[in-house]
């Protein structure tokens, strides 16, 4: 089948992705638009594994100030070049995901950087709660895996769902900028401030 350049520009346009990328997706899924964005994505994700294990040491600290001033929120976030760091796309992804914070007061940046006490304080919980139902060991195991594993994408920003698009994570939103760049980019860490929150 014979793929337009329109159609390859409008591709490219939507993903960010080369030129010949963006070509390939489209004769591998016969012109279908949303199956091509799907297999770059696909493409994508598996490339950014791969990136994953490249050293990230230049970045940008992005910040929000949420209307009111009562809440305050800065994250870095790292990518492997200074090109990228000053990338206006990289600068808005730093934004985007300090407004995050703001908005859904994650503890921590993914499940490995979850405190162990407060896993041990969620599991214990969980299990009493389970026991209460009185549910066979076997099965309250189960339970409690699955009931943890809620708890780290509803606590850990990640694993969350990105506050402007609800239909992804903010793990998704990261590989796909880092899918665009051609560069391993790791939020490293947060800090939010809430007025009257102090200690």
């Amino acid at each position: 089948m014979t793929i337009s350049a329109q159609e390859v520009k409008q591709l490219r346009d939507r993903t960010g992705a080369g030129m010949m990328d963006c070509k390939k997706a489209l004769q591998e899924s016969d012109g279908d638009m949303e199956a091509a964005v799907d297999y770059l994505r696909a493409k994508g994700a598996a490339k950014a594994a791969k990136r994953a294990e490249r050293a990230v040491q230049e970045g940008t600290i992005g910040s929000y100030i949420h209307f009111g001033g009562k809440v305050g929120v800065m994250v870095e976030v790292n990518c492997e070049t200074d090109f990228v760091a000053k990338n206006e796309e990289f600068q808005e992804l730093a934004k985007d995901l300090a407004m995050h914070v703001a908005a859904s007061d994650p503890i921590a940046v993914s499940p490995d950087d979850v405190p162990q006490d407060v896993v041990e304080r969620e599991k214990k919980i969980i299990l009493e709660q389970v026991k209460n139902e009185g549910k066979p060991d076997h099965i309250a195991e189960k339970i409690v895996e699955g009931k943890l594993r809620k708890f780290f994408e509803e606590n850990t920003l990640l694993k969350q769902p990105f506050v402007k698009d609800t239909d992804k994570s903010v793990e998704e939103l990261v590989t796909e900028a880092s899918a665009k760049t051609g560069e391993n980019i790791r939020v490293a860490r947060f800090a939010r401030f809430q007025v009257g929150e102090g200690s």
